[in-house]
């Protein structure tokens, strides 16, 4: 099974286009266009009943105490979390590819509809639904795809990964509203076939010089 983005490059840097924030020089950082980026598979293996796609952030801060704060960094040596960004389940296996900005064209305060979405699939909760729980303007339920937004002093470039699963399962057994936790917990034993690619993002001005080129 094979997975390619015309988005980004493998290991490479996403552009701000696929993502939830962007540098900005005046206000630090500005919202982006938060489009879902451009995914297609194939060689799914035989049984394939339905796929899948899993984007987590496996660089989150463990820690909120030092998030943000422009006083210092968050230093790159703090434990880490999983911080999921796109949970989508239930897709037929004749679909092959996602369009950019299919899922996903801006950012929604309060959270885009769910969990029913196209070609009869189901979006699960990402997490920005807890990040943005005590924030009277942004509070609500985050469905689908939402992009990289990473603590703009974070000393750690935090890596994307997203994951595409092939399935022996028409359906998940996942009722209403699901995390990715849950996802990947019902997966278990229905795994046919993995594939991944990873990007790079950051909103720390010092590291995005540093950064690998976005793709021309």
């Amino acid at each position: 099974m094979k997975l390619w983005s015309d988005s980004f490059r493998d290991g490479e840097a996403i552009p701000a286009e696929f993502a939830f924030a962007r540098i900005d020089p005046r206000h630090r950082v500005a919202l982006a266009p938060n489009r879902n980026p451009h995914l297609s598979w194939w060689d799914l293996p035989e049984g394939t009943r339905s796929v899948a796609v899993i984007c987590v952030d496996a660089d989150a801060p463990s820690l909120l105490d030092d998030v943000n704060h422009p006083d210092r960094e968050v230093p790159a040596s703090l434990p880490r979390a999983d911080f999921h960004h796109w949970v989508l389940v239930d897709l037929p296996p004749s679909v092959t590819s996602i369009g950019a900005g299919q899922f996903s064209d801006e950012v929604v305060p309060k959270g885009k509809d769910g969990p029913e979405t196209l070609h009869d699939a189901r979006h699960g909760l990402n997490d920005y639904t807890g990040w943005f729980s005590q924030d009277p303007d942004m509070a609500g339920e985050y469905f689908g795809y939402d992009g990289p937004c990473p603590p703009w002093n974070d000393a750690r470039v935090h890596c994307y990964e997203f994951a595409v699963y092939a399935l022996a399962v028409d359906r998940l057994p996942l009722g209403g509203r699901f995390t990715g936790p849950q996802a990947l917990a019902a997966m278990q034993g229905h795994v046919l076939a993995r594939a991944a690619i990873r990007g790079i993002y950051t909103l720390n001005p010092r590291l995005h010089e540093a950064a690998p080129a976005e793709p021309a």
